[in-house]
């Protein structure tokens, strides 16, 4: 049920970080050819660049965790059985959403902070506002904490015995 309200937003979220991804390759590019050929880089690339970076990540951290790509052993999780590994999925939830939970509280305040002073990086002929990476940290992150609750809570269903495992009830 509550994948069928997120992986909407998860693929939206994952069509947008690619979209950047290509514009990155056309700006790179760019810099480049106009760096080797005309001695003349495009402009706030550095800036562009890093700034998209960040926002990539966290555009991409909502896929990793609701697709199960996250880093986990699963040789050793396997080896405990269906409790077991529901039991690694619970640390796994709770410990996820305590780490993404930080980022938010943390990052919450520097967000609005940058909005409300017109932050900016770069200088000379470009400069990035800061605040559009900012919010999209804070907001993936949430997006995180929210999907590793929910995966914490399925865990627990599990657990007692309320549901079944993903791989047995197919």
């Amino acid at each position: 049920m509550f994948d069928r309200l997120t992986t909407p937003v998860v693929h939206l979220l994952l069509a947008v970080a690619a979209l950047i991804i290509f514009a990155l390759g056309f700006l790179v590019v760019a810099d480049v050819i106009g760096r080797g050929v005309f001695n003349s880089p495009v402009k706030g690339t550095p800036e562009l660049v890093s700034m998209s970076i960040v926002i990539v990540c966290f555009l991409l951290a909502a896929h990793a965790v609701q697709s199960g790509g996250m880093l986990k052993a699963d040789v050793l999780v396997g080896a405990f059985g269906a409790r077991g590994q529901a039991f690694s999925e619970l640390a796994s939830g709770v410990l996820g959403a305590l780490f993404f939970g930080l980022i938010v509280w943390g990052g919450s305040e520097p967000a609005l902070r940058a909005f409300v002073a017109g932050e900016y990086e770069g200088e000379g002929a470009l400069r990035v506002p800061a605040w559009p990476a900012r919010f999209v940290v804070v907001a993936g992150a949430a997006l995180v904490v929210v999907i590793y609750l929910a995966r914490a809570v399925r865990a627990l269903r599990i657990l007692f015995g309320r549901a079944t495992p993903p791989d047995v009830a197919a």
